[in-house]
């Protein structure tokens, strides 16, 4: 569920809860007579089931009826002469939530209470315990709640459906069609065996580390001269791998040099990453979830509701890296570029993170960590991996499906899309130069008026003030490759200014300079803050026209924001800025960032599913559990780093062909290459110098 639906539904629990207050005084009193009848629920559901008969069952039981019924007949035994497992069934029950009114809708137990249950009774299975979440309904006040239930494990989740509304029905005299439990909300600690794919990648992981493992030992005990050190493995050594990432680069004073964009491309993972964590956050079980209302409409919400412009950033940056590295390459060559030896390259840096990271979400995210709220923290839907993984490896799941097994990786898919159509503009401008460059600025206007005119023709919303775009529209206007081609183009044509001026430093009086950040600012804050005003509850909704223009005009805005302070970097006067953005501790997370991105969707869902207990919804509750998830995120990329991407990088950049021989130093194979005729936005250790443009892999 993304941001846009989860603000949907609650700015409509918010109306209904507004309903309920212009109630009459009698209606809420009849409410509040009704509300005395509820004692906690397992007292009601053992009143109930005193008189409960074999009877009572709508359809003939089943041999797994007559055991549930066995074992609750058991159960109610048990409670009467207060023996340990049943009390402690009993005791494990959820009762309705406090704070109702407040947005607090599920009551999760003690998950495992219920689930370490295990009783021995002679001559009988052993009962164990089966924790379920039951959709409650509540009287006028809220549509439903969930509150834990804990039946014998024998029961299944339709019997159990099946005690539920009975009970209710005596209850509040009320009958229910809708299911009140249902398997998906239903646990039990009996785990399904690995199929053969969870142990291929249990299999496949183990060999990647071991040997990560063995070259490491070997590095330390048997090489003490680095430069004797075999390539395999150097390839494979963690020792040699992590000297590579962590080796820092002091930024240096040639003004072709652009440090800056480690910190550009740090700052906007972190920016991905936090939004993401929003977005668990608000799927949590928030016993203060009416907050999202006065939430949505403060400043900081802005923050996270625009914070699509970190995924501009990167495709800004990986136009402009891609022109510099190249145009160096096409001069040395005189025009000619390997197009299919550079589509490979590409493909191969890809796509074994890729394939790992789709295994690594299917496989092993269901049996890392499991909790009450696993059907709720969910930011896929694995099952549809088994039918668009391939989808995902030709990187054009952003087109061919609606159902994408990791929804982040639509960036990859468009990242990629562009990257194949580059050789075009290379060529244009290598051989047109400046006409071929007014060319590209006519075409993103193009672009960008088509994206105008789809949301004006197709009446598509795209209301950023008060929650986002979703459903068709997500595919049309955020997934498309065309949209988000504005800056990426501009990244590009920023990157030929560079290229033209590599050698020339300019010399800007102290006006033009304050003029140039006082614009450039002024264009990153209206993006991000122009919708504040129509971001409040009692502004009125923006108009189809309105829409449009901000998602168009403010994907131009950005990226050309982001020249200014490249540029401005670049030539010194950057100042703070610079200061910060070009700090070599960016380094060793700019070379991370790409495994970062692919894990961290991974590493917030382990943390939300391990929840037990409601949270509070706040700004300081969330960047307290942002730093947590982001400092595993940043052990399991580096871990992913050393034994996957770090190695097969290496491997592919010793057995590409025509590949200038590495001299053999101290230290390690690095994965990136020097050679810029396959024309790729590399990951070094090296900042961008006229020599040699290098840069890193944009995630």
């Amino acid at each position: 569920m993304d941001t846009v639906k989860l603000i949907i539904i609650g700015l409509l629990f918010y109306l209904g809860l507004a309903q309920v207050s212009s109630l009459q005084v009698a209606t809420n009193s009849a409410i509040s007579n009704q509300a005395k009848k509820f004692r906690p629920f397992y007292t009601e559901f053992l009143d109930f089931y005193k008189n409960f008969s074999q009877d009572d069952l709508e359809e003939d039981p089943t041999p797994e009826d007559l055991q549930c019924l066995a074992d609750m007949d058991r159960l109610k035994r048990g409670v009467t002469l207060y023996t340990l497992w049943a009390r402690k069934m009993m005791d494990s029950w959820g009762s309705y939530p406090n704070g109702l009114l407040y947005g607090n809708s599920i009551d999760m137990g003690n998950y495992d209470e219920c689930l370490s249950i295990d009783k021995e009774i002679a001559n009988n299975p052993n009962i164990k315990g089966k924790y379920c979440l039951a959709r409650v309904p509540f009287p006028v006040v809220i549509s439903e709640s969930r509150v834990a239930v804990c039946f014998p494990s024998s029961c299944s989740s339709a019997l159990i459906d099946t005690f539920m509304k009975q009970m209710f029905y005596e209850m509040v005299n009320l009958n229910f069609t809708k299911a009140i439990v249902d398997d998906e909300y239903c646990k039990t600690v009996d785990k399904e065996p690995y199929d053969a794919l969870t142990i291929f990648t249990i299999v496949l992981l183990s060999i990647l580390a071991a040997a990560m493992l063995l070259a490491t030992l070997c590095d330390y005990f048997f090489f003490e001269d680095q430069s004797k050190l075999p390539e395999v493995i150097k390839v494979f050594s963690a020792r040699a791998n992590s000297r590579a990432l962590f080796r820092l680069v002091q930024p240096k004073s040639n003004p072709n040099v652009i440090d800056c964009l480690h910190g550009l491309r740090c700052m906007s993972l972190i920016w991905v990453i936090f939004g993401h964590q929003y977005m668990f956050a608000i799927m949590g079980p928030n016993i203060n979830g009416l907050k999202l209302v006065s939430w949505i409409a403060s400043p900081f919400a802005s923050f996270i509701l625009h914070g699509f412009f970190s995924v501009d950033t990167f495709f800004f940056l990986s136009g402009l890296l891609l022109v510099m590295i190249a145009l160096r390459s096409l001069e040395k060559t005189k025009g000619r570029l390997n197009i299919p030896l550079m589509y490979l390259h590409r493909y191969l840096r890809l796509t074994p993170v890729v394939a790992v990271a789709i295994l690594m979400h299917m496989k092993l995210l269901p049996i890392m960590n499991d909790g009450p709220l696993t059907y709720r923290a969910q930011f896929d839907n694995y099952d549809h991996c088994h039918r668009t993984w391939y989808l995902t490896l030709l990187y054009v799941q952003n087109y061919a499906t609606p159902d994408l097994c990791m929804n982040h990786t639509w960036y990859l898919a468009v990242d990629m899309q562009l990257y194949i159509l580059s050789p075009i503009f290379l060529i244009a401008l290598y051989k047109w130069g400046k006409k071929a460059a007014a060319a590209i600025f006519l075409l993103m206007l193009l672009l960008s008026g088509c994206l105008f005119a789809t949301i004006m023709t197709k009446k598509y919303p795209v209301d950023f003030a008060k929650g986002g775009i979703s459903g068709e529209s997500n595919r049309k206007l955020y997934w498309a490759t065309h949209v988000h081609a504005a800056p990426w183009l501009i990244g590009l044509l920023l990157g030929y200014f560079l290229h033209l001026n590599r050698n020339k430093s300019f010399k800007l009086n102290r006006i033009f300079i304050w003029l140039g950040w006082i614009v450039s600012l002024a264009m990153l804050f209206a993006s991000l803050f122009a919708l504040y005003p129509a971001a409040q509850w009692s502004a009125e909704a923006l108009t189809l026209g309105e829409q449009a223009a901000y998602y168009t005009l403010s994907r131009i805005a950005w990226p050309l924001a982001l020249c200014w302070v490249v540029f401005a970097c670049m030539q010194g006067y950057g100042g703070l800025a610079n200061s910060f953005l070009s700090s070599p501790l960016w380094q060793p997370l700019s070379k991370l960032s790409f495994t970062a991105y692919m894990f961290h969707i991974f590493m917030q869902q382990v943390h939300a599913r391990r929840l037990r207990t409601n949270a509070v919804f706040t700004d300081y509750d969330v960047m307290l559990s942002f730093w947590q998830t982001f400092g595993f995120t940043l052990l399991l990329s580096y871990v992913m780093y050393i034994i996957l991407e770090a190695p097969f990088g290496a491997l592919e950049g010793l057995l590409m062909p025509q590949r200038k021989p590495k001299p053999k130093t101290e230290e390690p194979i690095d994965v990136q290459t020097d050679e810029i005729q396959v024309v790729e936005i590399q990951k070094t250790d090296e900042p961008l110098k006229p020599a040699k443009v290098t840069g890193e892999q944009d995630i």
